[in-house]
């Protein structure tokens, strides 16, 4: 029975140093990978500094003839040197951020490697061992840096295709003002009359983007109201009735189950509107004793789960959803098909707490 004993100890060990081994060379591959993409970057880097240089000089020469020039020309010129400025912006930090995570992947090889010799790995075959079914823990951060980075380019992206834009016109039609103040009092008042409404509307949206990034009243007042407001401004923003429907105790629950709710939601609010194309949304949220459900339906395209869910392109907002649902003791589910709409249901497990 020892002598058994001893075996199945000794298999567990070998399986454990085969499997650091397969991380390792996955990291080792990993860094390759990404050492690719920070030369890349820094070459975008370096071509987009000389287009600035090449823009600003362009600037200089507007500001000695501006009165000369025609008006769209001008308007060309600094919405080209705001986007070569934005795009030079976005890829330095692009290119920071893969540096970043240069480093922590080679402390985390260099940490596999001496696991590995501690363990006497060395003297076990890399490609040894059974295929895993399970995905190794470094998988896993891969993918949710994946998924930070890919909410992090759609709201770069939204912030250059809007205020940005926006903050760029400002500049033209304050120079613009500048320049009529003397000669054309009449033109400047309203050009000024012109600066005034956009800036108005620029400020709705860039409180719509600090909400949608994280909402304050999620930590001062909870999910329930959270969720309420947001489908409100879902509703004016896109011109979607999205009626909300609340069951059972309304209530505070813990934080961080506040907020994989409210992310959730909208998460699946904006699948249905870009990827579903629905015209009708259902939302429900049934706060029960034991456990917190959450249910998104709409009337959209709808799709193949099976298939759709290995698309990583297109899923990786609902893979990370289900994962996150997951490591929180809850799960997920999706019912759907082409021309049938789609209605996705997680529930979380939640300790009872005071009703507000």
């Amino acid at each position: 029975m020892a002598d058994q004993n001893m075996s199945n100890g000794d298999h567990a060990f070998q399986t454990f140093v085969e499997e650091a081994i397969k991380d390792y060379e996955q990291t080792q591959r990993d860094l390759k990978e990404i050492d690719i993409l920070i030369k890349q970057s820094a070459a975008e880097v370096e071509r987009l500094v000389q287009r600035n240089a090449h823009a600003s000089n362009q600037e200089q020469q507007l500001k000695s003839n501006f009165e000369t020039l025609p008006r769209d020309y001008i308007r060309e010129v600094y919405v080209g040197l705001n986007d070569v400025q934005q795009r030079l912006y976005t890829m330095r930090g692009q290119l920071e951020k893969l540096q970043s995570d240069q480093r922590n992947l080679e402390r985390l090889a260099e940490f596999q490697r001496r696991l590995i010799d501690f363990s006497g790995g060395a003297a076990f075959s890399p490609t040894a061992g059974r295929s895993l079914s399970k995905e190794s823990d470094l998988s896993s951060i891969i993918r949710v840096i994946q998924t930070e980075e890919a909410a992090k380019q759609s709201l770069v992206r939204e912030m250059h295709d809007g205020p940005a834009s926006s903050l760029s016109n400002f500049i033209l039609q304050a120079e613009i003002c500048q320049r009529f103040f003397d000669v054309n009092p009449d033109r400047a008042k309203a050009e000024l009359n012109a600066l005034k409404s956009a800036a108005g509307s620029t400020f709705n949206d860039i409180k719509d983007f600090i909400f949608d990034l994280r909402p304050m009243m999620l930590d001062d007042l909870g999910v329930v109201p959270t969720l309420r407001r947001y489908a409100e401004s879902f509703q004016e923003k896109n011109g979607i009735t999205v009626p909300i429907t609340i069951t059972g105790v309304e209530r505070r629950l813990e934080s961080h189950i506040e907020v994989t709710i409210f992310r959730g939601v909208q998460e699946l609010l904006s699948n249905a509107l870009s990827h579903a194309q629905a015209t009708q949304i259902q939302v429900l949220l049934d706060l029960d004793q034991e456990q917190v459900t959450a249910v998104v339906e709409d009337d959209g395209g709808g799709f193949n789960v099976e298939e759709t869910m290995g698309k990583k392109s297109r899923t990786i907002g609902l893979s990370a959803l289900r994962e996150r649902i997951e490591m929180l003791g809850g799960e997920m589910t999706i019912q759907s098909g082409l021309g049938q709409g789609t209605r996705v249901e997680f529930t979380i497990p939640v300790e009872m707490e005071t009703a507000v």
